[in-house]
Parts: C-alpha cells; sequence; structure tokens
C-alpha cells in the first residue's frame, strides 16, 4: 500500500480545505439552528444500513416540510463498494441504497402526499437523486 498521497491527492486535499462550502452534519437536521429558507437540504445515508436509512429519510422529508425546505438532495452512493454482489444469496438491486430509497419513499403513501416529484433519472448513473416536496402552506 502507497502510504505517500499523490500530488493530484494533496491538491483535492488543499483546495477542500481552502474551500468555503459548507458541508452538512448528518445530525444537523436535529439542530434547531436549520435556516427555514432554506431551498435545499443535502443528507448522506453513506455508512447507513437499508432500515436505519429508510427511519433517517422518512424523518428527514417529514421535516424538512415542516421547515418549508422544497428540495431534499439524498446522497447513497452508486453502490461500489457493496459487499451484496459477491453473495449468491443476495440481490445487488435490491440491497444497494441507490435503488431502494426511492423505491421505499414511493410505496410510503403519507410521505408522497408531501412529495411533489422525485428526481431519480436511472440513466444516469449517479449516487444521489433529488426529492422535491409540496409546499406546506397548500398542503391539504
Amino acid at each position: 500500500m502507497n502510504k505517500k498521497p499523490s500530488d493530484k491527492d494533496l491538491k483535492d486535499w488543499n483546495k477542500f480545505v481552502k474551500s468555503k462550502d459548507k458541508i452538512i452534519s448528518k445530525d444537523e437536521l436535529n439542530e434547531p439552528s436549520i435556516n427555514k429558507n432554506k431551498s435545499t437540504f443535502v443528507i448522506d445515508l453513506h455508512g447507513y444500513g437499508l432500515d436505519q436509512a429508510n427511519k433517517f429519510v422518512e424523518k428527514t422529508i417529514n421535516e424538512c416540510f415542516e421547515k418549508h425546505i422544497l428540495k431534499v438532495n439524498i446522497i447513497t452512493g452508486k453502490g461500489m463498494r457493496s459487499k451484496s454482489a459477491e453473495d449468491p444469496y443476495k440481490s445487488s438491486e435490491l440491497s444497494i441504497l441507490k435503488h431502494s430509497i426511492p423505491e421505499f419513499i414511493n410505496s410510503n403513501v403519507e410521505l408522497m402526499k408531501k412529495i411533489k416529484n422525485i428526481d431519480n433519472t436511472k440513466e444516469k448513473n449517479l449516487g444521489s437523486f433529488n426529492v422535491y416536496l409540496r409546499s406546506k402552506n397548500k398542503f391539504r
């Protein structure tokens, strides 16, 4: 294993450290200091199991709806490091969050009442998708 980082890695790291972009903590949703006028909220599901991710997504969408946030960007990852492909008894399609999270959302009737649209373009090989929420003011 190469212990010395490459020049590209060093350049990327320095760019990251000097960046003024804020990285949202997974726990930040629970903090009362969320900007209520914020139009997009980002969550990252890396490291979550399927049940944990489903619960977190449901909680996040409900809280964002209550706080008038109109778009939730859900980062699932591409599933490139998933071990399910090595096990013939597991389905790689069903165990990967990028496939199962949108399915969970679509099957949750109460969540779907709050959602205007889910942008889960399958032809793009992205590790994230957007959930567009209805305006709470127009919700009945």
